[in-house]
């Protein structure tokens, strides 16, 4: 497979109906003619354009998920392949059902392997949770099942793949994204030998459910963080950094958390074996690890379907050196972000120097901010991208001592009531002996809010343990700022006397 440049979600058109088929051809080679016709697929846009998705990954598409409303009461637990489908004419569709309804979902055998599949059930899960329907039901099959049953009946079979005795691919594939099996089906899907016929209804219950909701939400209200407290300690190369990142970012991922926060400078043990050097050479040798971990970034945000914001890293730039992170967004994009501030110690030790970019970033989940530690100290860079309309603030840090630590907490809680904005602050935990200037870290990674009634009265979302390696999973509600914005007992972006004074960015 060829290098991954760009991954994209979107709507299937029947433009793509002969691409489509290939796809399914080569998918589904243990079943010769199991492909949809181009007249069902174009049924399936035309009534319910919404539950049909295609996944591409360098304007090819990879695979694709295909689904139906249906009133389930009709049907029951018991039911076929045929009747839900209609006998595949999908007149069973109906738009004012309670359940989404899995028809297809494959992915082209090149392309297996980058947890595309997840992101299509994630994209299922969302889309009921948009259309507020009870849940995603499915009939799932069982396809190594046929090697076993001479010995096991398929309830014994499926024990013992949750019991992880048995491996099946598909099964397990299903359960591990948090779909339940409710009843053994009978003669569900025709010719599925693999299966012996058989097939396992899977249910996810939508915990957001409202009955007789009579406006369903079409954009995402609740954003959800990982931030990722770091602990520093020896790595030998970078390829033992990059597993650690990657270990997080699953761990973060499997919580569908929709960003992935690392600290500031995370990489720092790298500096080791270069500590016969100064500490001015020691860190440009780290710099020249940057493009690589750039790179290893962006490819895990699209496999595990993450925005992450990489911390900072020192990067060299026409021979100065700069503290500089990056956005890598689950669609494969990439975006950097500078440090304008160092500190004393950093200009003096390091020789670093502050750059000059500041914007917001648009994101599938609204815009957001980045500012590096000691930026956050210097409250008009976070009221320039309050302004641009940013709403989550992630803030990475790195600091060696308890007050240094205070100053990047206090002023970040002030940012998030000043601007009417989340902000999240990630730090690393730890010391490094064999790193000159790196010794000691201490942190506490936190989410901040407004204080006001809507949001925890402390203004703290939730906290790390300080000074301990750890993943902080936290829900924001975007929502929630807006009403902030237009009702909030007080309204710190509105009420300001602009006829006194302005801000703007000079360089803009």
């Amino acid at each position: 497979m060829n290098e991954i440049e760009n991954i994209e979600l979107s709507f299937l058109s029947l433009d793509d109906y002969q691409e489509l088929k290939n796809t399914m051809i080569e998918s589904y080679s243990s079943m010769p003619d199991s492909y949809w016709k181009e007249h069902q697929i174009k049924t399936l846009i035309e009534k319910f354009p919404e539950g049909q998705v295609v996944i591409k990954v360098n304007d090819q598409i990879a695979g694709c998920a295909l689904s139906i409303i249906v009133d389930f009461d009709k049907f029951g637990d018991r039911h076929t392949y045929k009747q839900i489908t209609g006998n595949y004419t999908f007149s069973t569709l109906n738009i004012k059902g309670d359940t989404l309804y899995g028809i297809d979902i494959f992915i082209k055998p090149e392309f297996r392997g980058l947890r595309l599949g997840r992101r299509l059930y994630d994209y299922r899960k969302e889309l009921c949770e948009r259309l507020n329907l009870k849940g995603i039901v499915f009939g799932g099959r069982i396809p190594n099942y046929h090697k076993y049953a001479d010995e096991l009946t398929p309830r014994q079979y499926i024990d013992k793949v949750k019991s992880k005795e048995i491996h099946d691919p598909v099964f397990n594939f299903q359960i591990s994204n948090d779909f339940h099996p409710s009843k053994i089906l009978k003669n569900y899907l025709e010719e599925d030998r693999a299966s012996k016929d058989y097939a396992v209804l899977l249910k996810w219950d939508n915990l957001y459910y409202e009955e007789n909701h009579q406006t369903p939400s079409i954009v995402k209200k609740v954003v959800r963080l990982g931030l990722i407290q770091w602990q520093m300690r020896p790595y030998e190369k970078l390829e033992d950094v990059l597993q650690q990142a990657e270990y997080f970012i699953d761990a973060v991922s499997g919580y569908r958390s929709d960003f992935a926060l690392f600290p500031e400078f995370f990489n720092a043990p790298l500096m080791a074996v270069n500590n016969h050097l100064s500490e001015s050479e020691a860190i440009r040798a780290l710099a020249t690890h940057t493009a690589d971990i750039v790179q290893k970034f962006s490819s895990l945000a699209i496999s595990y379907n993450i925005n992450i914001i990489s911390g900072s890293m020192p990067e060299i730039r026409d021979n100065k050196l700069y503290n500089v992170g990056y956005l890598c967004r689950r669609d494969g994009t990439i975006e950097s972000y500078e440090k304008l501030h160092v500190t004393p110690d950093e200009a003096k030790v390091w020789g670093l120097e502050g750059g000059s970019k500041l914007h917001t970033f648009d994101t599938d989940c609204g815009k957001i901010g980045v500012l590096i530690c000691y930026d956050v100290e210097f409250p008009e860079l976070s009221r320039i991208l309050a302004d641009d309309g940013m709403d989550i603030l992630f803030v990475p840090f790195l600091t060696d001592t308890q007050n240094g630590y205070s100053r990047v907490r206090n002023c970040a809680q002030a940012r998030a009531i000043e601007n009417e904005c989340y902000v999240a602050i990630a730090g690393s935990v730890g010391n490094l002996p064999k790193v000159h200037n790196m010794d000691i870290q201490y942190a506490q990674s936190m989410v901040f809010t407004p204080c006001d009634f809507a949001f925890p009265a402390n203004g703290i979302k939730a906290e790390a343990t300080p000074n301990t390696e750890m993943i902080l999973i936290v829900d924001v509600d975007i929502d929630l700022l807006r009403e902030l914005n237009q009702y909030g007992s007080v309204r710190n972006l509105k009420d300001r006397r602009k006829d006194l004074f302005d801000l703007k960015m000079l360089n803009k």
